[in-house]
């Protein structure tokens, strides 16, 4: 007699692969990335291993820090038969929208042992007690 395998067990274990690759591609599409607040400013920083400074794009626009990038590989070895491969490369592009209080005329950035941080300084806190309004005689 033949056992019949419910359809359910089935399927999950042929798409397996499939859902690992689209795993490990959005991981490097969307590098890892933290975010923090100071009293000074706010901090963002990414994983960026293997990828040069010039050919990381960072630009701030309309209360968004936006990165992108691309992460290049050459490999030329005669001789060798390759197995397998764990390396990656392609382009990747993260998005950050900034608190209303964000200075985004000074934003910098610096990039050690593959980990981009980004500062972004606050302005300074408007005067508190409000303004006063000279009332003129018309």
């Amino acid at each position: 007699m033949v056992e019949k395998t419910p359809l359910g067990t089935f399927w999950p274990s042929l798409y397996e692969p499939f859902r690992q690759f689209g795993g490990k591609l959005a991981d490097w599409v969307a590098p890892a990335a933290e975010a923090s607040s100071g009293e000074d400013a706010y901090r963002i920083t990414m994983e960026l291993p293997g990828v040069a400074e010039d050919d990381i794009q960072l630009t701030v626009e309309n209360g968004v820090v936006a990165v992108r990038g691309e992460k290049k590989t050459e490999r030329e070895e005669k001789g060798d038969t390759w197995y397998f491969s764990e390396r990656q490369y392609g382009s990747f592009q993260r998005s950050f929208r900034v608190p209303a209080d964000a200075d985004e005329a000074k934003v910098s950035a610096d990039l050690k042992d593959g980990v981009l941080t980004i500062t972004v300084p606050r302005r300074a806190p408007a005067e508190q007690g409000g303004k006063r309004v000279q009332i003129t005689k018309g």
